[in-house]
């Protein structure tokens, strides 16, 4: 069968979910390394891109109108490793699919392993690579890295219950029926779908895990920055008490507490420190305030719809700030009016007008500000 030419009898058997953002410089070398390791297996590769700068989707389009084995979905408005892979699972229909990275990091001559491993053995859900089993490998780590690794591995380990020596792995094979099962659950936070599916499943999975190494990357740049540590935080967060106060909202609010912190160390420094005017420091204090939450929420609360661009950033700054003059509004109006119609004392009427403040500014910052799409 020459390349990208499937015959109406072959079934798909095997996805591959590549999730991209700048690989430009690698597509070219990931599809000839998967046509390579994964002869005699009926694959296709779906790549899902968050609308690269070095127009990696543009690429992947030439690429598929030569080999239709390649599939792209070109994201808008939103960015996140772990919903990239969410959304290129479902979009196929083949019966078993695995995740790996564009940048070859992950060692494809494993595919072959697991795709039999799943034959072999029809009760297991999900085979993992691991670089912590016997005969894996982190490859060039230095000695800071690994111990940050096994760090975030122990601590996702002891507090989720779990039996896998490496949960933060995004190299993994997984029944797609499983995986559609389990889909509706997940929250899609951050850098960590294994760890996600495996916490969500109501009956356990069963886990196969295979050795490999974790292979040095040679073209272009890392996806991961220094948020990844705090976005995989989230995550256990997410999985320990998101039922009870949803993760993006209690970052919201955390936010806002730091808020608060630097709307008086605005307004002391201004009133006390330089001697202005009661109102001019105030209202300093004020947009100081919102624009330290509008930024901070920008890159932290709202990641995965963060706005770029000078003119989108003016855009929601100016929103985001309307909607938080209004929260203010409904704040000391709804605390002033349980307080004077003693329904409440001063800490409860406080309280409950800081709430429904926060909520305002939430609801309407996340449909208004970061929901354009």
């Amino acid at each position: 069968m020459n390349q990208g030419e499937l015959q109406h009898e072959d079934a798909i058997e095997l996805a591959v979910v590549l999730p991209t953002f700048n690989e430009a410089s690698n597509i070219d070398r990931v599809i000839a390394t998967l046509d390579r390791v994964l002869q005699g297996i009926v694959w296709e590769a779906v790549f899902v891109d968050d609308n690269s700068p070095d127009h990696t989707a543009q690429m992947l389009r030439d690429r598929s109108r030569e080999d239709r084995r390649i599939r792209v979905i070109e994201r808008l408005g939103r960015r996140g490793l772990s919903s990239a892979c969410i959304e290129g699972m479902m979009a196929t229909g083949a019966p078993l699919v695995a995740v790996m990275d564009a940048d070859l990091q992950h060692d494809a001559n494993l595919l072959p392993q697991m795709v039999e491993k799943l034959h072999a053995e029809p009760e297991l859900d999900l085979v993992v690579g691991s670089r912590f089993v016997e005969g894996g490998g982190t490859g060039d780590w230095d000695e800071a890295r690994l111990r940050k690794s096994q760090f975030a591995t122990r601590l996702g380990t002891k507090l989720l219950n779990l039996t896998l020596s490496d949960p933060m792995s995004g190299f993994f094979m997984i029944r797609s029926e499983r995986f559609r099962r389990v889909a509706p659950k997940l929250s899609g936070i951050g850098f960590k779908i294994l760890l996600d599916i495996v916490t969500v499943a109501r009956e356990p999975m069963k886990i196969a895990e295979l050795p490999y190494t974790f292979n040095v990357r040679e073209e272009g740049e890392s996806k991961l920055d220094r948020v990844v540590a705090f976005e995989y935080l989230l995550a256990l967060y997410d999985r320990l008490f998101g039922r009870i106060l949803p993760v993006r909202f209690a970052l919201f609010a955390t936010i806002g507490v730091l808020g608060i912190a630097v709307h008086f160390a605005i307004l002391t420094s201004l009133f006390e420190g330089l001697g202005s005017g009661f109102i001019v420091a105030q209202s300093a204090a004020t947009i100081g305030a919102m624009t330290f939450n509008f930024f901070l929420n920008n890159a932290l609360t709202y990641r995965d719809k963060r706005l770029a661009g000078f003119l989108p950033m003016l855009r929601g700054w100016i929103s985001f700030c309307l909607f938080c003059s209004v929260g203010a509004i409904a704040n000391v109006g709804i605390a002033a009016f349980l307080y004077d119609e003693s329904m409440a004392g001063l800490t409860l009427s406080a309280l409950a007008g800081i709430l429904v403040g926060a909520v305002w500014n939430f609801a309407l910052s996340s449909r208004f500000v970061w929901g354009r799409y």
